[in-house]
């Protein structure tokens, strides 16, 4: 598994997170694996909320939740940390971690593309589409660590790089 990171500044009105990296995990899950998978990863690693979909086509972040996107099939690109941020190919078994305030869009995908999110039990996602308040900055810069890597659990990448 290749794994690496990304401290996003702010762009355009998306505030991103000014501490904590996105964290990008390449080929997680072994060839013919699915959504299923990542979904049982998720909650034996202590992540909740967990739903099945596509990534919105607009750009957006949000202020209550850091949240796990996992690709359980297909492809697509997708535009992290705003406008003027980095579009990235995404295909089954990869996943992103996105830190509370992070932008993120889908700019194309594949006709079976399905991604599966999760989120650190108590975070709420809500889904933000103009500059964050006041009270939004101060709730992303507020937001606890998780305690697990949504992926390694209690000793991984995410620990690492987020403590």
């Amino acid at each position: 598994m290749d794994q690496h990171k990304i401290l996003f500044p702010p762009s355009g009105w998306i505030p991103n997170n000014q501490r904590l990296p996105v964290l990008i995990y390449k080929r997680v899950l072994p060839d013919g694996a699915s959504s299923k998978e990542l979904e049982s990863m998720f909650a034996a690693n202590g992540w909740t909320g967990i739903w099945r979909n596509g990534v919105f086509d607009y750009q957006h972040y949000h202020s209550g939740a850091h949240e796990v996107l996992g690709v359980g099939r297909g492809s697509g690109t997708l535009l992290i940390g705003g406008p003027e941020g980095q579009s990235m190919e995404v295909e089954t078994g990869d996943c992103l971690i996105l830190p509370a305030g992070t932008g993120h869009q889908n700019l194309g995908c594949s006709r079976n593309f399905e991604v599966v999110g999760a989120y650190p039990v108590g975070q709420h996602a809500d889904i933000q589409t103009s500059a964050p308040s006041s009270e939004m900055k101060a709730r992303i810069s507020s937001l606890p660590i998780p305690e697990s890597d949504p992926v390694q659990g209690t000793s991984g990448y995410l620990i690492e790089c987020w403590r």
